[in-house]
């Protein structure tokens, strides 16, 4: 049966999981949220909502420089524990946070993050575009949320899709690692630096460089 928006909703709500998480399991389960709980436990995500409420004061500051030192990121990932973040995994897992960042150049860490008057101006522009668009003024609300997904994804740490695995996003991937060492994980900040930012050149797409490393 068809999984519905309403289903992965509630299922969100009830495990803390990631929302491609929820599908799957929906999908795997029919349909049935009470066994799509039961699946995500099995499964050590639905644990992970628990998790995320307890204290992380540890953790690593994680470092990449894209071949040539052309970009240059630094990530702080917090834990509960310093064995936890001497574990290799969990230098893997900022590791490949690190190397995201430097692909995708987001603006922010989280929704709550971005400025309500930036949140707005988006808004107002997309609003034009379906007015222009003819799209009936019933639906232009509509269209705008819908969008304005997109604008996450794109500007958003956590919305954003995992570059090596664009199955997940970053707050899916957080929400895996926590399953993985039975701790609170917590990306807190990040910097990213790119040469000559802010100066007139020829334009690179640095982003397709760091893919071509990863692989």
């Amino acid at each position: 049966m068809a999984v519905t928006a309403k289903q992965v909703k509630e299922l969100r709500e009830m495990t803390g999981a990631g929302m491609m998480d929820c599908k799957k399991a929906l999908t795997e389960c029919d349909g049935n949220v009470q066994e799509a709980v039961e699946y995500l436990r099995k499964q050590g995500i639905a644990k992970s909502a628990k998790k995320a409420g307890r204290i992380a004061a540890e953790g690593i500051v994680e470092s990449y420089i894209h071949m040539g030192g052309k970009i240059g990121v630094m990530v702080e990932i917090n834990c509960e524990t310093d064995f936890a973040a001497k574990n290799k995994d969990f230098k893997d897992f900022a590791r490949d946070v690190a190397m995201h960042i430097a692909a995708t150049n987001p603006a922010y860490l989280s929704r709550e993050d971005v400025p309500e008057e930036v949140i707005e101006h988006e808004k107002s522009i997309l609003r034009e575009q379906a007015i222009n668009e003819g799209k009936p003024e019933k639906i232009v609300d509509k269209m705008v949320e819908g969008r304005m997904r997109k604008f996450y994804e794109e500007n958003v740490l956590l919305d954003q899709p995992f570059v090596k695995d664009t199955d997940k996003t970053i707050e899916e991937l957080v929400k895996e690692e926590i399953a993985a060492i039975g701790e609170n994980v917590k990306i807190r900040r990040f910097a990213r630096y790119e040469m000559g930012e802010g100066l007139e050149k020829k334009e690179e797409n640095f982003a397709e460089e760091v893919m071509a490393q990863i692989k």
